[in-house]
């Protein structure tokens, strides 16, 4: 069925009896062309651009538990092009030009939300940071505008401008920037692979990838052994745990990234926006939740459970940047698993394993990204040739030293 106003119409003078489910519950066959291990948003939209551009279909999309289930549905939705450096600029650019066709492009609402994003500075060193990447940001050929404090003043005028520690001196304004449903881009992606006879396997956790003569042959599952020709590992947090099946040592650690949501309140913030003296982030839901986050868990865990540390750092950010939110009630919040890169910098490239795929090192950017990062993991996989805007997220890059670093805070692996 193709969703439509005329659709919604007729179903809601029948009852609503004529929904169909939105993809099939395939059983696994024995072999297929392509697997690719992990149900998340990078899985399925992979699947459905090797389908799509490449025009493959033979291919099993297999998840441990149900489609939607990691990061991509345990986010804050933000999405933006912000990024300054070679390699990212490019990418970030290429993703969001796919996020705002993508409503039309999947006949499904993914609820995008281009309400711009707020990036504060808070000192003159921060302000000329922000100036040149904004600068960057503009030679890309993306959207990117620095506010002074009068300027930001008029915009945003709830904010502590006269905090005696973090007082705010501007922002970067990035106009095309904002928010995504999460549920629905799991869910439109999946719909639409599943339409052109990708089949996606839920419950099916994958035990164990075959390697024989350097060259990968299928994997084990609790629902079988399935061959296949090339597989593809796209499992955020897993990342490590599932490589390892295969013997791969990779350069990322998993933490829990934690975010949190209010009681519904009446509209307050039309925007997002990001305190960089407490890396916060915030917006308002279209529940009227403020929904935020900040740091994640500077430890290594695969616990999705969250811890009161973190909250109160988090909460502390927020009394800092607006102290109206301290009247707000937190209602729940929830942790994903990032596999956090070295450079904080994805990685989309082939292994030495012949047919064996990586997607990875998403860090904090892995919502933004999805788009971006099916269209060019699917290139990849189809070609055997790195897409022309993931050029720079080889792994040799951690053995080289040749790190796409935002924050300059990775580690040098070549000098160590």
């Amino acid at each position: 069925m193709r969703f439509s106003g005329w659709q919604v119409l007729r179903q809601g003078l029948t009852g609503n009896k004529g929904w169909k489910p939105q993809w099939r519950n395939p059983e696994p066959k024995p072999e297929y062309d392509i697997i690719l291990i992990g149900g998340g948003g990078h899985g399925l939209s992979t699947a459905y651009y090797l389908a799509k551009n490449h025009g493959l279909t033979n291919i099993a999309v297999l998840e441990k538990g149900y489609l939607g289930g990691g990061n991509v549905g345990r986010n804050t939705t933000i999405v933006r092009a912000d990024y300054s450096l070679p390699g990212n600029s490019e990418f970030y650019s290429h993703s969001l030009k796919l996020w705002e066709g993508l409503s039309a492009e999947l006949n499904y609402n993914v609820m995008l939300s281009q309400r711009g994003v707020y990036r504060l500075f808070h000192s003159d060193g921060q302000r000329d940071h922000f100036a040149r990447a904004g600068n960057a940001i503009v030679n890309q050929g993306d959207d990117a505008l620095l506010l002074d404090q009068t300027a930001l003043r008029k915009r945003l005028p709830y904010l502590d401008y006269d905090n005696a520690r973090f007082p705010i001196h501007g922002a970067l304004y990035h106009a095309r920037g904002g928010t995504a449903r999460h549920d629905a881009v799991a869910w439109g992606y999946a719909r639409a692979a599943d339409q052109r006879g990708v089949d996606l396997i839920q419950n099916c956790e994958v035990t164990g990838i075959d390697v024989e003569n350097g060259r990968v042959r299928g994997v084990q599952t609790t629902r079988g052994a399935i061959r296949a020709k090339k597989v593809g590992i796209v499992v955020a947090g897993r990342s490590s745990q599932v490589a390892a099946m295969a013997g791969l040592r990779l350069p990322i650690e998993s933490h829990l990234l934690q975010a949190f949501v209010t009681e519904g309140l009446k509209p307050v913030i039309d925007t997002v926006i990001s305190f960089g003296m407490g890396h916060y982030y915030i917006s308002q839901s279209d529940k009227g939740g403020l929904v935020f986050g900040g740091d994640m868990d500077f430890y290594a865990s695969y616990a999705q459970r969250g811890n009161l540390p973190r909250a109160e750092q988090v909460t502390q950010a927020a009394m800092t940047l607006m102290p109206m939110i301290g009247k707000a009630r937190v209602l729940r919040s929830w942790g994903g698993i990032m596999d956090m890169s070295p450079d904080g910098s994805p990685i989309i490239d082939k292994t030495h394993i012949g047919g064996l795929f990586l997607n990875a090192g998403w860090c904090y950017g892995g919502f933004k990204a999805v788009p971006g990062s099916g269209w060019d993991f699917a290139h990849l996989i189809a070609t055997g040739h790195p897409h022309r805007t993931a050029e720079k997220y080889m792994l040799e890059r951690f053995k080289t030293g040749h790190l796409i670093d935002e924050e300059g805070s990775g580690a040098q692996h070549n000098l160590h």
